[in-house]
């Protein structure tokens, strides 16, 4: 039976940066909002929520899927988009005019910059052609992650009896998001330049209306939205020490500072910890093969979301045989490295070989080669 070596490592809590403000205990927090869900982007979690299920007009935060969705147009295609009179929208804009011509990415920039309704249906009709065809590929989109109460019927947000979302819809939404790189970069800009393809001459600086961006240091972008009948709607992501959250609120007259506070809430009460199992590295004596030993590593670095209060508690645990047998190929899992929390498994990561390791070409006996193994070590 093999030995097994098992070493065992107190966890490290990572340093929480001071938070700006006092953090409020759940129990005094006073959010206004009708509906609102604060929720970790990194595990999926609810934190805190009211009415985060039910039905309601998203308004303009409604632009994080059709900006989402015509970035990732952009990214396969540059495509040049000119404005045509069935494009023109009533409300907000980025006062585009028939004739002009831009690209896929500048109207994702006038959507969440300016929050442009034009820009919203030049985008969809450039895609799709139409704007049912639109929303149906919205509504593809947001079923295929996990988006369960959500309906869309206009690109851009405007009010319609059968155009609908949640809370915990839209943080589903902006936490999907934040996986592409585009919407990452252009969400977080306090302001976006565009210069268009036609007239030459026209170049058009837009402002963000996400004021958190300006207010909060730790947030990393997000969408505002409002119409008469939806009220005040704001999606909206903040990222501290590694810990990646998500709040929306709707109809929230009060949003800035409820963002803030449910976030002060949030980073109070949990930590991501972070470790680098790929900074470990050790060498495993290898029987039966042209070399003696075997260089292996942890495969990836791990983040476990914790109480703050809790990450002390997270113990480390690191398993691999005392000795590995040939044939190993590069990249093959030979150990784990797991983490636990009062004795119970919360999270796992592989030991994987670094290099090849070849066998002995001579066919010796297996125990013959683990007697010479231990007699010339």
């Amino acid at each position: 039976m093999r030995k097994i070596i098992c070493i065992i490592m107190a966890v490290v809590a990572v340093a929480l940066c001071p938070i700006t403000a006092a953090a409020q205990p759940y129990s005094d927090l006073s959010i206004s909002a009708q509906a609102y869900v604060l929720y970790c982007a990194d595990n999926g979690k609810i934190i805190s929520s009211k009415n985060e299920n039910k039905k309601m007009k998203p308004a303009s935060t409604t632009k994080l899927m059709t900006s989402l969705l015509a970035l990732e147009e952009a990214s396969s295609l540059n495509k040049k988009v000119k404005f045509t009179d069935d494009m023109i929208a009533e409300g907000s804009s980025m006062y585009l005019k028939i004739g002009d011509v831009v690209t896929l990415k500048d109207l994702a920039a006038g959507m969440m910059m300016a929050s442009g309704n034009d820009a919203a249906n030049a985008a969809a009709l450039s895609i799709s052609g139409s704007f049912e065809k639109f929303a149906e590929k919205m509504n593809q989109r947001a079923e295929q992650i996990g988006m369960k109460n959500t309906h869309f019927v206009t690109p851009s947000g405007l009010d319609d009896d059968n155009h609908y979302s949640t809370a915990i819809d839209m943080a589903i939404l902006m936490s999907y998001a934040l996986e592409n790189e585009e919407f990452v970069k252009l969400t977080s800009q306090k302001s976006a330049t565009v210069e268009f393809l036609e007239p030459q001459s026209k170049v058009t600086t837009y402002s963000n209306h996400n004021r958190l961006l300006s207010l909060y240091e730790y947030c990393i972008g997000g969408k505002t939205g409002y119409t008469m009948s939806a009220g005040r709607c704001l999606v909206s992501a903040a990222k501290k020490d590694g810990l990646t959250l998500v709040c929306v609120t709707f109809n929230d007259r009060n949003d800035w500072n409820d963002h803030i506070a449910l976030y002060n809430y949030g980073f109070d009460e949990y930590s991501m910890y972070s470790s680098d199992d790929s900074d470990f590295f050790a060498d495993i004596p290898c029987v039966g093969g042209e070399k003696d030993m075997v260089s292996v590593t942890g495969e990836k670095p791990v983040s476990i979301v914790v109480e703050a209060s809790e990450i002390d508690s997270v113990k480390r645990q690191v398993y691999i045989d005392s000795f590995l047998y040939a044939p190993i190929c590069r990249g093959e899992e030979v150990g784990k490295i797991r983490y636990l929390k009062d004795g119970k498994l919360i999270a796992e990561n592989s030991i994987v070989a670094v290099d090849n390791i070849n066998a002995l070409k001579e066919n010796k006996n297996i125990f013959i080669k683990i007697k010479e193994f231990f007699t010339n070590g």
